[in-house]
């Protein structure tokens, strides 16, 4: 496929089948693009559950015409007893990836949910609560087939899960699954069901709150029922970055979204005019080393910042640093990378509301904890926090960083462009490999999300910090990169680690052009 899908009354993208069709399907109903994506991240959650849960964590950006964007941090922070001290006591010199430990902070997509129902109402949205949840129940409890990609991500990941209660039980009670075989989760569709009814807010103060932090205390997590209880998510104002072909939003800390616009402001300086040659693979790759250099020496809980993140995005630093790329010849990189299993999803609706939205649990199956009384999957987002004094230092109450970061555009042509892709550290790289592709350089939308990609550094469990190539790139631009200084590998055609992306673009006329990624399990659905 491609060529992007088009429709003028309402589309949603998504990384698998059902949760796009959820959101469409509340479309058709009535609903408007918030509502829309509130379904398809439900359905998400449950037939894509090595990528996200409800246990997890979103954000989103809503653009809706005649307003300025805003933006939901739905992150939870870490539990109120997680502290260094905490850790070292029971023999730990850093916090581990899987398991009850992992599992320290508070999930916020829920939280995130209840935001963008408020905003949604205050659009004329009218569609039940209960009618949004009602697919995500259906698939939970009727069961749904297992993908390709969850039956290898269960295969290879195995060995550090088998040990977190509950995730033997929830996905491999008989084995390892085989493509096609059929997950009921019947404790989540339950909890789905009673939130659809009750309202959302019973995830943080009533009985499937109760429920989640019993079963989180009662195997070894710190998360006790008052961090539940004072969650709430945050309405906000996102980054946003201008450039010659318009302006581009993104997520603020302790997000990296600042590292995404970086990147594109930075590349909008070197003054490439051709897509997939030398001058723009080479020239977003060091665009990304200058951005990841300043997002990790600044970007964490923003409450332990010491820098505007916005002064990243000014006229000075970004001239400042572009001067500093060298267009023939590759920054040296060795770099540490933020790991990290998601899925993204785009709506727009006839009205020209566009909703750009991150859900994740960070690792793959997050921390492997599954509540039996409520199904839900915990997160190990608090993994990627540190135990030494920085901006990323563990503590109580502290956001950990996130490599979550939906991406909208406003374009001067009057389009409006919402897209974005899991991948943790390759989330900035994809989204702008598709926004030069197809902004800057005239790419059809699924012509840009089809053609090959990169990835600079780790990722999945890979210790290598090489430039990762998908196959499908010219063998003379490869040479090209290689003769740059660039540590070049190449990896298969159509790789996961290149990320799962996806975007819609709303034309001036009313025109909505979608488009999904073949590396995933998705589709664009629309009316």
């Amino acid at each position: 496929m491609l060529r992007s899908r088009t429709a003028l009354g309402g589309m949603v993208t998504a990384p698998h089948h059902l949760a796009a069709q959820a959101g469409r399907d509340i479309l058709r109903d009535g609903g408007n693009a918030v509502e829309a994506m509130i379904a398809a991240a439900a359905t998400i959650a449950v037939v894509y559950p090595h990528m996200n849960a409800i246990g997890g964590d979103g954000f989103w950006i809503i653009a809706e015409p005649g307003k300025e964007p805003v933006a939901i941090r739905a992150c939870g922070g870490a539990a109120g007893i997680a502290t260094p001290d905490f850790y070292r006591e029971q023999g730990h010199a850093a916090i581990p990836a899987r398991g009850p430990l992992a599992a320290l902070t508070v999930a916020g997509a829920i939280g995130g949910w209840i935001k963008a129902s408020e905003i949604a109402k205050g659009m004329g949205g009218v569609i039940p609560l209960e009618r949004l949840l009602a697919d995500a129940v259906h698939h939970a409890k009727t069961g749904m087939p297992v993908t390709k990609s969850q039956v290898e991500l269960t295969t290879t990941k195995m060995a550090e899960l088998k040990g977190s209660p509950g995730f033997v039980d929830t996905y491999a009670a008989n084995g390892i699954p085989a493509i096609g075989d059929v997950l009921k989760q019947p404790a989540l569709g339950a909890t789905l069901e009673h939130l659809g009814k009750v309202g959302l807010d019973d995830f943080y103060r009533g009985d499937i709150a109760r429920n989640n932090a019993k079963g989180l205390t009662s195997v070894g997590s710190p998360i006790r029922p008052s961090d539940l209880e004072n969650y709430h998510a945050k309405v906000m104002t996102p980054l946003s970055v201008r450039l010659s072909a318009g302006t581009v939003f993104n997520m603020v800390p302790p997000t990296q979204g600042v590292a995404s616009l970086m990147i594109l402001g930075l590349f909008d300086r070197l003054g490439v005019t051709a897509g997939d040659r030398f001058d723009h693979i080479h020239g977003l790759i060091e665009a990304t080393k200058r951005a990841f250099i300043a997002r990790n020496n600044h970007v964490g809980d923003p409450d332990r910042m010491t820098i505007d993140p916005a002064s990243l995005l000014s006229t000075e630093m970004l001239d400042r640093e572009a001067a500093k790329i060298n267009m023939k010849t590759a920054q040296p990189w060795p770099h540490v990378a933020k790991p990290g299993d998601t899925i993204w999803m785009g709506t727009v609706d006839a009205n020209g509301v566009a909703v750009s939205y991150i859900q994740s649990i960070f690792w793959e199956f997050g921390s492997g904890i599954v509540v039996p009384e409520t199904g839900v999957l915990w997160q190990n987002r608090g993994a990627s926090f540190t135990l030494h004094e920085g901006p990323n230092q563990l503590g109580p109450g502290r956001l950990p960083f996130h490599t979550l970061n939906p991406a909208l555009a406003r374009l001067n042509d009057g389009s409006v462009l919402t897209y974005g892709t899991m991948g943790g550290e390759g989330q900035p790289q994809t989204q702008s490999a598709v926004f030069t592709r197809n902004v800057l350089f005239g790419q059809d939308l699924q012509e840009a999300i089809t053609a090959p990609r990169w990835l600079l550094g780790k990722t999945w469990g890979d210790e290598t910090t090489t430039l990762k190539l998908e196959n499908r790139f010219d063998p003379a631009l490869i040479d090209q990169l290689k003769s740059a200084g660039h540590a070049v590998e190449i990896v298969g055609p159509y790789e996961d680690m290149m990320g799962h992306a996806g975007g819609i673009r709303l034309r001036s006329n009313g025109v909505m052009e979608g488009a999904t990624d073949p590396r995933a399990d998705g589709a664009v659905s629309a009316i």
